[in-house]
């Protein structure tokens, strides 16, 4: 069955029983009230008729009495302890309950009575007569008119429960198919990508809040994990197919060279190790910027935490003079420390791309500079004096595999993945990056990193 029928099925059913126990729970507390009601005018007119038997001193006949007494609908008799003498008088519409049998109660009786297909209170009371001798004074009283009453009343209640639950049912169904055309609509989506291979959205009602709306947002941020993460993965295919081929091209050619000549030629020997050596190592840099930038956001594991900026900027330029042996000139030497919250790691990273870039890029001193811009936001600068970038050339300078100068980059290694890692980096870290440069004066990069985060 469909989701769509359970509910309007388990909502129109849920509503008919709450309907069914509410009219009986009516039909019964009325019937019941009713009838308690004439029980209580039955007893009270025997305990009259039974007052007005002392007050009359025998004066008045009791057949007399009696018929002063009588019901409109009923019978009243006196009923002696031996049941002979007993006195009845009857309405004339009643006629059939003279052939009742005469019972003698000795004490008070209230109650409902069924004969032949009428409905009657019977009431007795214990009477002292004029001689000394117990009596009972019984009044039968015809209730078809309330019990009639009670019927028409579940009649109507009945007519009642079937006339709402049409509106119900149609009610029912219209919310059944409200709640179910996010999910229609969102199977819809999904056949179509998986139909077309193409990612789709869902259309969402943004004045509501709901649990609906939050559902299908939800599944619009799951579509743009799986496009963003399907995206990272065709471009590390791509990315990889196209890089790597030359460096497995080149390893493959000095392996074939070394197969052939190798033994023979120490040179040709020292080449193709030196080679495939250098390759091997840029292939395996190549593969870990791949990887990275293969990461979503979602998945960098960014760890924030209190770092001293400057102290991270000192050991960054002593590490990178050690490993380069080139003079990085830090401007921010003599300044008190600068905090920030960020991820101390990730940070020195990036740090670490922007001056092996300046390296790759200048053969001068490269200076670094720290200083704060806004009371919340710091800003670090890596300055160098190379080739520069020309303005055409600066919108690209993020885009993968891009590279200013071919020959040079090819020299040194590069890859053309640095400066897109790097900004994959800080946009993790919420870092702001900015780039100034001019053709043969040399490049400046600014990094703006908020001190609370």
């Amino acid at each position: 069955m469909k989701l769509k029928n359970k509910i309007n099925l388990s909502t129109v059913v849920l509503f008919a029983l709450l309907l069914l126990v509410m009219n009986l729970s009516v039909y019964f507390l009325f019937s019941r009230l009713m009838v308690n009601t004439q029980l209580e005018i039955a007893k009270k007119e025997a305990i009259k008729t039974a007052e007005s038997f002392n007050d009359s001193k025998r004066a008045i006949p009791e057949k007399e009495l009696l018929r002063a007494h009588v019901p409109v609908s009923g019978m009243i008799r006196i009923v002696h302890e031996d049941i002979k003498n007993t006195v009845t008088t009857t309405s004339p519409t009643e006629q059939n309950l003279r052939n009742l049998k005469a019972v003698y109660y000795s004490k008070d009786v209230n109650k409902q009575l069924k004969i032949g297909s009428h409905s009657y209170i019977f009431s007795a009371l214990p009477i002292l007569l004029q001689n000394g001798d117990l009596a009972s004074l019984q009044i039968y009283k015809n209730i078809d008119a309330t019990v009639s009453m009670s019927r028409t009343l579940r009649l109507v209640l009945t007519i009642v429960t079937i006339l709402v639950l049409l509106p119900t049912f149609v009610s029912s169904r219209i919310l059944s198919n409200f709640i179910i055309r996010p999910i229609s609509s969102m199977i819809k989506t999904m056949s179509d990508i998986k139909e077309s291979g193409q990612f789709k959205r869902l259309n969402i009602n943004h004045q509501s809040r709901d649990e609906l709306y939050q559902m299908g947002e939800t599944f619009n941020h799951m579509i743009d994990l799986l496009e963003a993460n399907f995206e990272k993965q065709k471009q590390f295919a791509a990315n990889a197919s196209h890089e790597l081929r030359t460096p497995l091209t080149v390893i493959e050619s000095y392996a074939s060279l070394l197969k052939r000549r190798g033994l023979q030629d120490p040179k040709i020997f020292t080449e193709s190790i030196e080679a495939i050596h250098s390759e091997a190592i840029r292939m395996r840099e190549l593969t870990e910027q791949l990887l990275l930038l293969a990461k979503l956001h979602e998945k960098w594991d960014i760890r924030r935490s209190p770092i001293n900026i400057t102290e991270l900027i000192q050991q960054t330029i002593k590490a990178f003079q050690s490993a380069y042996h080139r003079t990085v000139i830090f401007a921010g030497e003599e300044m008190e420390a600068l905090f920030a919250n960020t991820d101390e790691q990730k940070l020195r990273q990036l740090l670490y791309i922007f001056l092996d870039n300046a390296r790759k890029y200048s053969d001068n001193v490269i200076t670094v500079s720290l200083d704060t811009v806004n009371h919340d936001q710091l800003r670090i600068q890596i300055i160098d004096k190379g080739i520069g970038i020309s303005k055409e050339d600066l919108p690209k300078v993020f885009d993968r595999f891009y590279r200013v100068d071919k020959a040079r980059s090819r020299k040194s290694g590069g890859t053309g993945l640095g400066l897109s890692l790097a900004k994959e980096i800080a946009a993790a870290l919420d870092v702001e990056i900015s780039l100034e440069s001019q053709l043969g004066s040399g490049t400046t990069v600014s990094l703006f990193i908020k001190t609370e985060n």
